[in-house]
């Protein structure tokens, strides 16, 4: 009788210690997957930051392009947004209708159809999927009278 309530105990203390190894593997593989997930995000987005501060050379480009076309000067923007381009950046559409996820309205006016992009005032941009400056529009809405 005692030797089978020893044999109990040690039935539910080996089923205990299978437990929590199960548990402890389970938390060990959902931790492997989170690191090489945050690894992988780390990676992606380790040029952000130096993207994001060439936009403003980009736009100093754009605005001399704008002011005086200039080739040697057309050649140094393209050669540097190509070689942005190449690392993930992308400019952000400015045809058609206004997107909130991806523009930003400074200026509206009266117009035929509401929230159609009239003009793009500046450049938005995406590095990889992620939005890094959203562009700046001027957009339409119709005059409710």
């Amino acid at each position: 009788m005692i030797e089978n309530n020893v044999d109990l105990i040690n039935e539910e203390k080996k089923l205990d210690y299978l437990e929590d190894l199960q548990r402890l593997q389970a938390e060990f593989e959902n931790f492997t997957k989170r690191s090489e997930i945050e690894k992988q995000d780390i990676l992606k987005y380790s040029a952000e930051k130096i993207v994001i501060k060439l936009l403003k050379v980009l736009d100093s480009f754009e605005l001399a392009l704008k002011h005086n076309p200039d080739e040697g000067v057309n050649l140094m923007y393209t050669e540097l947004y190509s070689i942005l381009n190449s690392e993930g950046l992308t400019k952000i559409s400015t045809e058609g209708e206004f997107d909130a996820n991806l523009h930003e309205v400074l200026l509206q006016e009266n117009g035929d159809v509401d929230n159609k992009i009239i003009e793009e005032l500046q450049t938005g941009y995406m590095f990889k999927e992620k939005v890094i400056r959203p562009a700046k529009v001027k957009i339409s809405k119709v005059q409710n009278e």
